[in-house]
């Protein structure tokens, strides 16, 4: 039984120096487009994140019937020097809907909006949804709401 406890450990030995004494240059590995990507990106991040400035992030719809669907659009504007990337826009149930430009970054300086739609449908009384934007900013999300009371439905 020692001889097979001994045999395992040398052959165990034997594996680890045998895969770490691999003569390769890592220099050849490296892809030229990689280390162009890189070097852009690190330009850009020189350059400093891109900055949200919304005008009015809370929108209060008031009193509004079930059944009725809110619509608003929140301004977004890149005051950064970097273009803005909105990758994600999540909310706090499927009620709510946002839109987003996902085809285009946001150039700094410009403008773009976010629209969103909440469906009041089964959702009485006082409510408040958070839409939250995940972007590529310092803070890396921005959170807008909605709020407002849904007038309940007549039950028979």
């Amino acid at each position: 039984m020692k001889k097979v406890y001994l045999s395992v450990l040398v052959l165990a030995i034997a594996v680890v120096f045998t895969a770490c004494n691999t003569n390769t240059n890592a220099a050849s590995k490296v892809k030229s487009e990689n280390v162009t990507a890189a070097a852009n990106r690190d330009a850009s991040i020189a350059m400093g994140a891109p900055s949200i400035e919304i005008a009015k992030d809370v929108y209060d719809f008031g009193t509004v019937n079930e059944g009725d669907v809110v619509e608003h659009i929140f301004v977004v504007k890149n005051t950064g020097k970097t273009d803005l990337v909105i990758t994600d826009a999540q909310t706090t149930c499927g009620c709510t809907v946002p839109q987003w430009p996902k085809d285009k970054p946001v150039k700094s300086g410009e403008t773009t909006e976010i629209k969103v739609r909440f469906n009041t449908s089964g959702k009485p009384n006082t409510q408040s949804k958070s839409i939250t934007l995940f972007t590529n900013t310092e803070k890396g999300r921005e959170v807008l709401k909605l709020k407002g009371f849904v007038t309940p439905k007549n039950k028979k």
